[in-house]
């Protein structure tokens, strides 16, 4: 049987520590796909260096870049496209990026076809409120990604039922390197904003875990 798995990578914290785990006992693939959006190019420079360290450099995969741009779909004057997020305590639901998951899970099954690859994870939390990160629909996306593409495709979320704080204290026992991982939808020169909800969640979640934030932020968070 093919154990070999691919992991959609962002290079932030919880996709980071999803690849460790995979790879304890599974061959792994890191893939970065790229849409269009503001903070990518700070994110694929990160995951370059991330994948560098010495935790990482001889267990995973070179990792692939592939391109799907929203740009077409998204206005111009989307805040992800120009990189102004929402506020720094606003909501989830004001920064969901509709079809992100429809168009990410896409271009990975179709590369993960070409390539006889069985299996894509990926690492949304619990609590996630958006409609294409719930169990229902990974699993009629795994069915139809299978019947679309004649190959068997599983969709593994094994990080479903934590919370950023249960995956910061995995990540501590897998030795992931934090200060090489990057949560922001506004950085600059691979650095934390501080002022983006995504920094707020990553500053919040290294709290609750009791644990001291290796993050450099640009300007130190809101307290």
């Amino acid at each position: 049987m093919n154990s070999e798995t691919v992991v959609l990578l962002s290079g932030g914290l919880d996709s980071v520590v999803l690849l460790a785990q995979e790879s304890r006992d599974r061959i792994v693939q890191p893939v970065y796909i790229s849409t269009g959006l503001a903070w990518e190019v700070d994110e694929q420079t990160m995951v370059d260096r991330l994948l560098a360290a010495p935790v990482f450099e001889e267990r995973i995969q070179p990792v692939v870049h592939l391109d799907v741009s929203v740009r077409d779909i998204y206005s111009s004057a989307h805040w992800a496209v120009i990189g102004t997020p929402p506020a720094y305590d606003t909501r989830d639901e004001d920064v969901y990026l509709p079809g992100r998951n429809v168009v990410l899970l896409s271009k990975a099954a179709l590369f993960c076809a070409t390539r006889n690859i069985p299996r894509i994870a990926l690492g949304p939390l619990a609590g996630n409120p958006f409609p294409d990160a719930t169990a229902d629909f990974f699993d009629a996306m795994a069915r139809a990604l299978s019947l679309g593409l004649d190959h068997r495709i599983e969709i593994a979320t094994p990080f479903s039922h934590l919370h950023k704080p249960d995956v910061i204290r995995l990540g501590v026992k897998l030795r992931v390197p934090f200060e090489l991982t990057l949560s922001c939808m506004s950085p600059v020169r691979g650095r934390h904003c501080g002022l983006c909800s995504k920094c707020r969640e990553r500053h919040d979640a290294f709290a609750e875990a009791g644990l001291a934030d290796p993050t450099s932020y640009v300007s130190p968070p809101p307290r």
